[in-house]
């Protein structure tokens, strides 16, 4: 949450002097590598894009602040980078009474260290407070976990699951862990695989290769638009049932509803999605039933691997499906085997 306009400008002080009075070890700084592909770029536009959940305007306050400094040296906003620059950022937040409030919720932690925390997220669970969804959210949990995360943006979410998407997320528990982590995003070096329960029955593995980004009528919806965002997302079988299939969905990128869009672009939308889904095709009553009824997307964020930012050893957690999905694909199976004796 963006609060830079909060910022108060008499919270100056001199870079040299705050340089001599630190070491590099300081807790209260955030430290960053400026990589070399970003040669060229202002020093604000090259740190608003590592760090993402900031907005330009407030690293450009910082920086006018001497909060941000450069190679140990003060710096402006408009010098350009080259590469390799050594930046330390002391940031400063005022207290905001819009802050979030932590919640005591329970959790399902697959994984937790110094720097990560892996959850597995039950459906009906919204990750971040919005649209109506303020209290009882994966960031209240969070905050009520771990009090700390209230000095990182997002409690340090750096992706989402939809609210009745269930499975796997990964949260940071330090600003370098969390700009680590978006940086393996934007380099799609992050594996996310999921379970989809698609409707129709296909023997095709696949890739589906096609922009996404907000409905041009609907706006609260997602759509394959030309105006979208580059999104892929590849697709294998892993079971043919009667009327639907199995299909491990593994994303190259991370648009908002992206299986959920590309799978109905292909025919095959979820079973239970209730924005883009579809009717099943014509098939036994009782499997017809089964198919309609299922009362959320049958979708689960099955396996994710990461690259830790401290050792840099990837490391994989699998979390099995739900109950509800397991239920309803065992009342499939059981069908199918009637079927074909």
């Amino acid at each position: 949450m963006d609060n830079s306009s909060k910022v108060k400008p008499d919270n100056h002080y001199n870079a040299n002097t705050s340089v001599a009075s630190r070491n590099e070890t300081d807790k209260s700084a955030i430290n960053i590598l400026i990589p070399v592909d970003y040669a060229g770029m202002r020093l604000d536009q090259a740190l608003a894009k590592l760090l993402p959940d900031w907005s330009r305007n407030r690293i450009q306050t910082w920086i006018a602040q001497n909060r941000v400094v450069l190679n140990r040296q003060s710096c402006n906003a408009k010098q350009k980078v080259w590469g390799n620059e050594a930046i330390a950022i002391y940031p400063h937040f005022e207290k905001s009474a819009s802050n979030f409030a932590a919640e005591s919720i329970a959790l399902n932690i697959i994984h937790e260290d110094e720097t990560l925390i892996v959850i597995d997220k039950p459906a009906g669970m919204v990750v971040h407070p919005g649209n109506g969804n303020w209290q009882h959210t994966l960031l209240n949990a969070l905050l009520h976990h771990i009090p700390q995360l209230e000095k990182v943006p997002r409690a340090g979410i750096v992706h989402r699951l939809d609210k009745n998407t269930s499975g796997l997320l990964v949260v940071a528990k330090t600003i370098e862990a969390q700009m680590h982590l978006v940086r393996q995003l934007q380099q799609r070096t992050v594996k996310r695989d999921y379970l989809a329960l698609v409707l129709g029955e296909t023997s095709q593995n696949d890739v589906v290769d096609a922009p996404v980004g907000r409905h041009p009528v609907h706006r609260t919806k997602m759509a394959i638009t030309p105006r979208g965002k580059p999104a892929r997302t590849h697709f294998k079988l892993l079971e043919s049932l009667t009327g639907c299939s199995l299909l491990q969905c593994s994303l190259e990128t991370g648009r908002t509803h992206q299986i959920r869009v590309h799978m109905h672009a292909i025919n095959h939308p979820l079973v239970g999605d209730p924005i883009y889904g579809g009717k099943p095709k014509k098939t036994a009553e009782e499997i017809n039933r089964l198919l309609t009824t299922f009362p959320r997307q049958a979708l689960h964020a099955w396996r994710l691997a990461v690259i830790h930012p401290d050792n840099q050893q990837t490391l994989q957690w699998q979390s099995e499906p739900p109950e509800d999905l397991m239920l309803l694909l065992g009342q499939l199976r059981k069908h199918q085997l009637l079927r074909t004796s």
